[in-house]
């Protein structure tokens, strides 16, 4: 008999209560509550900072394919009385020289511009004729530019431009090169417009992210160096 009592409270001391289950499930919640939020706060930030990576790839991209056209920016003293290069508003015009394999040295006018939150890249067809030049040039610069669209960066909160020009102390806010007064329907054209004979020869662009609390800004050097 003492035998069987001795197996029954041992039984009853080797038992869980049901409090100490409750207590045991409790504290599983807890840490698995704590180990769904440690996952999601990493999953959360290496979202973000895949988005973050793909926006400073993206506006590197823009910054080289920007770099190389001013690189290959046409001389102004070749283009007499025409801009080769307008930067005002959200808008960029410029009028690089194209040279390709068994080809000769041609013209290209080439549009960057910011509409509704996306930097964009168009270019018109490379060519010889001043004629066709001019309606590039006029069609970028009157926005009725039918080129292709090619999308370089997205979620753009803000674009200035600044340019440098020789002789001058500081920077100004956008700006225009050409080397005389221009003729009517011509690049650079415009009543009462004096001629400029001071050589531009720097672009500073700072692109504004959204989301990023200071532009992006980058400074290019124009024409060949």
């Amino acid at each position: 008999m003492r035998s069987r009592n001795n197996h029954i409270g041992r039984k009853h001391q080797s038992a869980f209560t049901l409090i100490e289950l409750l207590v045991a499930i409790t504290i599983l919640a807890i840490i698995a509550v704590l180990g769904w939020r440690g996952l999601d706060s990493i999953v959360r930030a290496r979202a973000g900072l895949t988005v973050e990576m793909e926006q400073t790839r993206g506006i590197q991209l823009a910054f080289a394919q920007i770099e190389n056209d001013c690189a290959h920016l046409a001389d102004a003293s070749n283009l007499t009385g025409r801009e080769t290069m307008s930067a005002l508003g959200n808008r960029l015009v410029l009028i690089r020289t194209v040279f390709e394999e068994n080809q000769p040295s041609r013209l290209q006018v080439v549009l960057y511009q910011v509409r509704e939150g996306v930097l964009s890249r168009r270019e018109a067809l490379p060519t010889r004729e001043l004629a066709a030049l001019d309606k590039d040039w006029q069609n970028a610069i009157n926005d009725a530019d039918a080129n292709p669209i090619i999308a370089l960066q997205s979620q753009v909160a803000g674009f200035e431009m600044r340019t440098w020009r020789n002789g001058e102390g500081g920077w100004r806010s956008g700006g225009s090169e050409s080397d005389g007064a221009g003729n009517p329907g011509q690049p650079g054209s415009a009543a009462g417009q004096a001629p400029k004979t001071a050589k531009m020869t720097g672009l500073e662009i700072s692109v504004q992210l959204a989301g990023h609390e200071l532009p992006v800004t980058k400074v290019f050097l124009l024409g060949a160096v």
